[in-house]
């Protein structure tokens, strides 16, 4: 017999059923969420095990509460290498939320990745860890929860983002691209692993066993990167993120992370963007800050004390050699700009998070935050006093766990003296001109620098795009006033009303950018577009199921376009039904290359992604409208009733006046020869089953009657005042061909239409 779910909590969430929407964000740093699972079977622990050990993935099925919102049908398997161990009171769970119900989510997230805290006495390096890792790269969010399962504590978990299909399309803007995980099945503490060097082969099937695909393709791909970064690494920047590369080993580098590239090479993604290039990504941060030393696969590769973790080299294997192949830091710290690079990314974050100390403020916010529940926590694998010890001194285990201040604040000290750490040039705030941009015309960046040698303009025009690389000239000749003034300048044309730029600058010792956070942050010179650069191009607001959002619902949509010759960004743009208020949905910041489609679901499903607007449209009619504020209304168009089948868009394409148009979802909109959207009387579907729906373009009143083949009526004629939308039912009816009349002062029409069994 299934296990109800436990009365005491359905009652519970039904009576408070509106506290749903006050939920804390799933990874609010500054909340410890309650989460609950309730398994049928008497063992659990025991059925887990097993599924593990399988290897096959297998899911054990159970009903899921996240802070009282009930999930059913959800899916639950351990996770984790060293992590894990068959018969453990506390493992890492993962958790497939919409493992029976596609589309089952919560908050938008439809996987939960719960880690044990298995190897940190503090409970804080991993939510530490990513907390600084989001602040220069693209890193899963983390906190904390307490874990129930049958009504029984297990411990507090570590809550950690999932990196999935979601999380790429909220860092890249797509889904379906090339995606792999650099976590070997069997991690060989001897070998390879996913070091990304060519040595299994030269054909895809020789990195099965190796690298786990999380996309439908991308093996080719894959080995393209491959190929580039161990054989034309001059090549590297065509096919990779460099700089994001080069941020994740400062970041390994800073906090001693070597469960890792560095170590194992292993616990990092990549996915391969729109531009084509690979991103990476860290995971599994909570062996960081020296609580793994097993390894660095250079001089250190037999492992490496505490002492000798707080003098680690950051580019040991530049300087030395690889035990094992790490073509993604050799071929890259190969060439001395983005070695440079590299150590002022290491500066900014050493300089941001540890030698001001911010690292030991948040770690004493957390330790408050979580206290209580490490206390109630009767599974965890060190003592509380321990808990309390780690934040500050070295605490005994399987291996000595060094406290996170005691690493750190040597760390930062002994990493003033390294070559190249400091000697950066120092630089401006830079400023642009004109203030005003006019797309295709010129614009000149300038900001002052003192003691470099080179300085390189990174300029973009879009979105996600890829910053290209142009010189700065302290020459007089670039709109940078007097020659050898320390002004340095650049002019390039305004390809956008929105330009993304960040400032790199060098000498032979050492470099610096503006922000100082680049790429990851940079500048931006943003102008308003007119009217015209960008249209509201077609909306649907009575969708009878032409398509659907990503909750499965046909839901209201509005399609934007750019006709233009120029990119356009939605920056500060906002959708809005509702003419007295203009601003009611602010657009996500998107930027539509010319001929570029924009589709925004008018659904109130914020749940669903930043594509989904707070308000829906009126299948009766009303006004939208695309505006920055009241005084500058961008496009705005009135529609009437809307129909099932039909939709309001500009014909021609882009340019024309609204009308009533056959669905052309993200595409140009155009009227085939079939879609008779201009014939007064249209039926759907046809053929039908139980249900005939008629759109009826006849003014004043008029007589709708439905007839056999044979010329027999089906019941009394319809009377009915205007044009509308009928529904009729066909329950009755036999399957066969039938024609409907519509008899109007105008004249009749005649309809023929098909019903099938």
């Amino acid at each position: 017999m299934r296990r109800s779910l436990p009365i005491a909590l359905a009652t519970s969430w039904l009576l408070h059923a509106d506290a749903v929407w006050a939920q804390p964000p799933l990874y609010d740093p500054g909340n410890v969420h309650e989460i609950r699972l309730w398994f049928d079977v008497p063992d659990w622990r025991a059925a887990l095990d097993s599924l593990y050990v399988q290897g096959e993935k297998e899911r054990l099925t159970g009903t899921l509460a996240i802070d009282g919102v009930i999930l059913p049908g959800v899916g639950v398997r351990y996770k984790g290498y060293s992590s894990h161990s068959v018969g453990r009171a506390k493992n890492p769970l993962n958790v497939k939320i919409d493992h029976l119900h596609a589309g089952q989510n919560h908050q938008g997230y439809r996987k939960l990745k719960l880690s044990n805290v298995t190897s940190d006495p503090s409970f804080l390096r991993e939510a530490l860890s990513y907390e600084v890792a989001r602040e220069h790269m693209p890193a899963s969010r983390a906190n904390f929860a307490n874990v129930f399962v049958n009504d029984t504590l297990v411990g507090l978990y570590t809550n950690v983002e999932a990196v999935n299909k979601d999380f790429v399309e909220r860092w890249w803007g797509s889904r379906d691209n090339s995606f792999f995980k650099g976590n070997p099945p069997t991690v060989s503490l001897t070998g390879e692993n996913c070091n990304l060097s060519d040595s299994p082969g030269t054909d895809s099937t020789d990195y099965y066993d190796v690298y786990t695909i999380e996309s439908d393709h991308g093996w080719g791909h894959l080995l393209e990167v491959i190929e580039v970064l161990n054989n034309d690494p001059g090549q590297v920047d065509q096919v990779l993120n460099v700089d994001q590369a080069l941020w994740m080993h400062a970041f390994n580098y800073a906090l001693i992370n070597f469960d890792s590239y560095v170590g194992y090479a292993q616990n990092y993604y990549l996915y391969r963007d729109d531009n084509g290039r690979w991103n990476t990504i860290p995971w599994d941060l909570n062996m960081s800050f020296a609580s793994f030393r097993l390894t660095d696969a250079s001089t250190y590769w037999n492992g490496f004390s505490i002492a000798q973790a707080i003098t680690m080299d950051p580019l040991m294997h530049h300087h030395n050699i690889s035990i094992l192949p790490r073509p993604l830091m050799r071929e890259l710290f190969a060439d001395p700009t983005h070695r440079r690079m590299y150590l002022a990314h290491l500066r900014t974050m050493i300089d941001g998070w540890f030698a001001n100390g911010r690292y030991y403020a948040r770690a004493l916010e957390m330790r408050e935050l979580i206290d209580p529940h490490v206390q109630a926590d009767t599974n965890k694998f060190f003592t509380h006093q321990q808990f309390l010890d780690n934040l500050d001194l070295p605490v005994e285990g399987v291996t000595t766990y060094p406290g996170i201040a005691q690493l750190m604040e040597a760390r930062s000290a002994w990493l003033l003296g390294y070559p190249g750490y400091l000697g950066h040039p120092l630089i401006g705030a830079p400023v642009h001109a004109p203030d005003e941009i006019t797309v295709g015309d010129p614009i000149t960046i300038t900001v002052a620098v003192a003691g470099a040698d080179t300085v390189l303009l990174f300029l973009r025009y879009q979105d996600g795009g890829v910053f290209q690389r142009t010189a700065m000239h302290d020459d007089g000749m670039h709109g940078d006033g007097v020659a050898g003034d320390g002004v340095f300048g650049a002019v390039a044309e305004a390809a956008s009303n929105l330009v993304q730029y960040y400032i790199y600058a060098e000498n032979a010792e050492a470099g610096a950018f503006t922000p100082e956070r680049a790429a990851h942050d940079y500048h931006a010179v943003h102008t308003r577009i007119l009217p015209g650069h960008l249209v509201i191009n077609e909306l649907m607001a009575d969708n009878g199921g032409v398509v659907f959002n990503a909750d499965g619902e046909a839901a209201d949509w509005i399609e934007l376009f750019n006709p233009g010759p120029f990119t356009v960004s939605t920056t500060g743009l906002h959708l809005s039904d509702d003419p007295s208020q203009p601003q009611k949905w602010m657009l996500p910041q998107r930027t539509l290359l010319p001929g570029d489609y924009m589709i925004m679901w008018a659904d109130e499903r914020d749940d669903l992604g930043g594509d989904h607007a707070n308000f829906k449209l009126s299948a009766a009619g009303e006004t939208l409208t695309l505006a920055y504020d009241a005084d500058a209304v961008i496009d705005q168009v009135t529609f009437g009733t809307q129909f099932p089948i039909t939709t309001t868009g500009r014909y021609p394409n882009g340019s024309g006046p609204f009308r009533e148009l056959p669905p052309t979802f993200n595409g140009m909109n155009q009227i085939g020869l079939k879609d008779n959207v201009d014939s007064g009387l249209l039926l759907y579907p046809n053929p039908a089953t139980t249900e005939l729906n008629v759109i009826v373009r006849v003014a004043g009143p008029f007589d709708v009657q439905v007839f056999r083949s044979d010329g027999r009526a089906m019941g009394p004629e319809l009377r009915r005042a205007t044009n509308e939308l009928l529904r009729i039912a066909t329950y009755g009816y036999a399957a066969g061909h039938y024609i409907l009349r519509v008899r109007s002062s105008q004249g009749d029409l005649h309809q023929p239409f098909i019903i099938i069994e």
